[in-house]
């Protein structure tokens, strides 16, 4: 069972299905059902529901038990990162919604289906972000949710291990996908916010179909955590020593404080 009918869902709705499993895909999309059918009339079936609504995710799991018998392996992966900003001047409605989707969402997911994954000894996999471990400046919401997921992906890991279950955490890096291309292509000052505070290589992009198949390898090895691009690796395991440095420099870089100033300005306005 998968979320959403976009660029990643779909590219791992597919690398799914290249490896024999059936699929389920959930998507707020009205037309998830048949979005479902075109990739895969027999192994993949649609059901449209909102992930901040849990009874709407316990209908989806009976759906997908009706057709396919079972949930072995249940993908978090709905998330909305809204617009660049910082958080005095981010309408609390905003940063509502993003805690919503990417929070709230994820544990209903979770949740709805638990019982399967109990039952048949199955994986949770939930998709964090870098974000997780870098700074959020400009987009704190966003990385306060993907932090929120990763500890909900370590706690599960051990919470299920009694059960012989599993739970995944995936962290990536900007994949080409709509919500990247609306929250930081079509946003120069978050742009060159990133370009600022990021080493050029760190900000190499994945395709969905990259990131779909380090999900499912993933799957198949259960694997604690997945991080892609594997150059990330040394960032997330020094975070404890090198994320104080990197926020001190930050905090002094006129630059970043002009940048951050535009996204303030354009917040009043």
């Amino acid at each position: 069972m998968t979320g959403g009918t976009g660029g990643l869902g779909t590219a791992t709705a597919r690398a799914l299905l290249a490896r024999g499993a059936r699929v389920g895909i959930v998507d707020l999309h009205p037309d998830t059902p048949e979005i479902a059918a075109r990739i895969a009339p027999t192994g993949v079936t649609g059901f449209t529901a909102d992930v901040c609504d849990r009874d709407a995710l316990d209908a989806a799991v009976a759906h997908i038990c009706e057709r396919f018998g079972r949930v072995d392996v249940v993908i978090a992966n709905a998330g909305i990162m809204g617009r660049g900003s910082t958080l005095r001047t981010m309408p609390a409605p905003a940063i509502d919604k993003v805690l919503a989707v990417n929070v709230n969402g994820a544990v209903n997911t979770v949740n709805a289906a638990m019982k399967q994954i109990i039952a048949n000894q199955g994986q949770v996999v939930l998709i964090s972000s870098m974000f997780a471990f870098l700074n959020g400046m400009g987009a704190i919401p966003y990385a306060m949710s993907k932090a929120a997921v990763e500890q909900l992906g370590r706690g599960l890991r051990v919470e299920l291990a009694p059960h012989g279950a599993t739970a995944t955490t995936v962290y990536f890096s900007l994949i080409q996908t709509d919500m990247i291309r609306n929250g930081v292509d079509e946003d120069p000052t978050i742009g060159k916010l990133l370009a600022r505070t990021t080493p050029r290589p760190l900000l190499k992009r994945l395709t969905p179909d990259q990131a779909a198949h380090a999900i499912a390898h993933a799957i198949e090895h259960r694997s604690p955590r997945v991080i892609r691009p594997a150059r990330w690796t040394p960032l997330s395991v020094l975070r404890g020593v090198i994320n104080p440095a990197i926020d001190a420099r930050l905090a002094g870089d006129l630059k970043v404080r002009a940048l951050l100033g535009k996204l303030e300005d354009r917040g009043i306005r």
